[in-house]
Parts: C-alpha cells; sequence; structure tokens
C-alpha cells in the first residue's frame, strides 16, 4: 500500500495516539514492531498517519502496550476504520485542509466549547456575514463562493439528529465589527438570538467590563468526540490551524474555557419573560447593541 500524500488530522491523531502509547510502555519503534511481526519502517508509518493500520494489528499494538480502556480502544478502532469521505470531500480541491479537517472533528463531535473574540462563530454565521467576511480586502480570501457554501453546509450539525451541544462565547468587541452593512449586522445578531431558542446550543456575551480573561487568548474550538481524551482543540491562525491533542494542552483550554464563561454574561436565554432578564445579561447586550445599529 502507498503512503498517502495528503494526511488529515484525523489520520494523524491516530498515529500521534498509538505513539504516545509506545512511549507510555517504554518500547521503542523496532522493539513494538518486532512483537507483532511488522518492520520499523512500517509501524513508524502507521505512527506518522502516513499508512493505515489493520483493526488486527491495531489491537495487537493496544495489547502489547498494556492498554485495556476498552472505550479508548474502541475510539481509536473508529478512527482507523472511519473512510473521511464526508460530505466536505466534494471540496477537496476548492479549500485548504484546515476548513475539511474541521468539518470532520466536528462531525464526530458530541460537544463544541468555542471562544471568539472578534468574529461571530463560522457555526452561527448567516450567509451575508460571512460574504462580508470573504470579500473583506484585508483579509485576502480566496475561492470564496465554495468557501461560503462549505460554512453554510457545515452548519448543518447545529440541526442534525443527535446534534453536538455547542457552547460558544462571544466577546463584546465582535458584535461591534462591521462586516457588511448595518443592516447585515443587524440580521447577525438576531440570528444569534433565534439559534439561542435550540436546545443545543449556548450562547454567552464576554462584556468589556469582565475581567480580562478572554485578552488573555484568542480564538479557540475544543472539539470533544465520545471519548473526550481524543478531543482537539483547534486554534486559526493568519497562516494555518493548530491543532493541539496532548491531555495537558486539553486540560488547560477545558480550565481556561471554564474560567471566561464564569466571567462571562448569563446565556441568552429568550424563553423567559422580558420582566425577568437581568439587566446584564447577554441578551440584554446584543439588545443594546442592536438598538444602536
Amino acid at each position: 500500500m502507498g503512503l498517502r500524500t495528503t494526511i488529515s488530522e484525523r489520520q494523524r491523531r491516530l498515529g500521534f495516539e498509538l505513539k504516545q502509547l509506545r512511549e507510555q510502555a517504554g518500547l521503542t519503534t523496532t522493539e513494538a514492531a518486532d512483537r507483532i511481526g511488522m518492520t520499523r519502517g512500517q509501524l513508524g508509518h502507521i505512527e506518522a498517519g502516513r499508512t493505515s493500520v489493520l483493526t488486527e494489528r491495531l489491537l495487537d499494538l493496544c495489547r502489547i502496550y498494556g492498554c485495556s480502556e476498552d472505550p479508548y480502544i474502541q475510539a481509536l478502532v473508529a478512527m482507523s476504520e472511519a473512510s473521511g469521505k464526508g460530505w466536505w470531500r466534494t471540496y477537496r480541491k476548492h479549500l485548504g485542509p484546515d476548513p475539511l479537517n474541521l468539518a470532520e472533528l466536528e462531525s464526530e463531535a458530541v460537544a463544541i466549547r468555542t471562544h471568539e473574540p472578534l468574529f461571530i462563530p463560522g457555526l452561527f454565521q448567516t450567509e451575508d456575514y460571512t460574504r462580508s467576511i470573504f470579500t473583506s480586502p484585508d483579509l485576502g480570501f480566496t475561492n470564496i463562493e465554495e468557501g461560503l457554501r462549505f460554512r453554510m453546509e457545515r452548519q448543518h450539525i447545529l440541526t442534525r439528529d443527535n446534534p453536538p451541544s455547542v457552547h460558544a462565547i462571544i466577546h463584546e468587541s465582535a458584535l461591534h465589527m462591521r462586516f457588511g452593512s448595518a443592516k447585515v449586522v443587524r440580521e447577525q445578531l438576531l440570528h444569534l438570538i433565534e439559534l439561542a431558542r435550540l436546545p443545543n446550543v449556548t450562547i454567552q456575551i464576554y462584556p468589556f467590563t469582565a475581567q480580562a480573561h478572554a485578552a488573555l487568548t484568542g480564538n479557540f474550538a475544543h472539539v470533544i468526540p465520545a471519548e473526550p481524551r481524543l478531543g482537539t482543540v483547534v486554534v486559526e491562525q493568519l497562516l494555518g490551524s493548530h491543532y493541539l491533542v496532548q491531555q495537558h494542552e486539553l486540560d488547560e483550554y477545558r480550565s481556561l474555557f471554564d474560567r471566561i464563561a464564569e466571567n462571562a454574561l448569563a446565556p441568552i436565554d429568550v424563553s423567559l419573560a422580558p420582566e425577568a432578564h437581568s439587566v446584564k445579561d447577554s441578551l440584554a447586550l446584543i439588545q443594546h447593541v442592536l438598538y444602536t445599529l
């Protein structure tokens, strides 16, 4: 079997997990490969994500590494056996690997926790708001129409069967950023309120007046699958996304999100009567910004 020329984040992550298990077991690549009848090179390619691993071989590796946690092992098997041929594959010729990796991660998520300081999160954006971002000359986006369709299609996870819970914390500055006309921004903020009606969506606004925790980090999304150990923190930057997968990194971002959420305003709750709303909650702040548009 030939080596992959393009490695998805899922494939890279499987290799990382197997390498980490081997190192925790105190085995060299040669020692581990010898025990299951492989060459050092074959195992090295598996750990680098350059080639697949048969389920039987994967189970053998877990056994010799002393890993007996069945939910974790079955999650590794599912990662290995996944085809990666989801809806996002049709965009391979038009978009780079980062959007495709994110869509695949989201497709397996049971929970997504995201923090955005300057933009409305992509899963919540209206088409006109997204178009305004993509056509901004300072941001240099290409393949605008394909990117726009891709982002709108990503949002289907919010209303699919068994959707993930999505908890978003949006800095107040993002409410004031003018991507498009006042009408575009107004429709976007109203869309946020409508999305908050979904039982699986929680939206909090982080106000300028809060403690500065949110100022200490940029945007990130913690994408959590059924096996939390295999979660990924995605940090988007100008030159590409970074994928944080080590346990101490996941723990750090989990704690960071909790601190930000604690200092953010109460979530949007459209079920309450107007008189029941606190003056300082997320809905009130959005309504105040709407009033100024």
